[in-house]
């Protein structure tokens, strides 16, 4: 028997949601270390776009090893105004949210790969 389940939705399905997300999205977007809930620090294991435009990072407690979940909120309409300017301008677009972060292609959209989030078409 095979199992139709692949391993990364396993991941994401054993994750727990964190519960102070947004201070956790703060130092997240700044590059700062993350605390866990039970002690010690978080490090991100993957980075998923999600189908709405959102983002979700999968992280790992470093004195439990439990994993929790991260959901970014999709890009807002200022955000992706300022992609497509930077776009326009013939600029590599950079991630609204990180420092320095180039915005990658994946398909059709460029997305960031430090938190997922779609920006544009690209």
């Amino acid at each position: 028997m095979t199992n139709s389940r692949s391993a990364s939705s396993s991941i994401s399905d054993a994750a727990m949601g964190l519960s102070n997300s947004l201070d956790l999205l703060r130092l997240y977007y700044e590059g700062g270390q993350l605390p866990s809930p039970p002690g010690g620090f978080l490090m991100v294991l993957r980075v998923q776009p999600e189908n709405d435009g959102s983002g979700s990072v999968i992280l790992e407690c470093t004195a439990s090893s439990l994993r929790y979940r991260l959901d970014v909120p999709k890009a807002t309409r200022t955000e992706r105004k300022r992609v497509r300017d930077e776009m326009g301008e013939g600029a590599e677009p950079k991630c609204p949210r990180h420092v320095d972060q180039f915005l990658i292609r994946m398909r059709n959209d460029l997305l960031c790969p430090k938190c997922g989030v779609k920006y544009a078409k690209a």
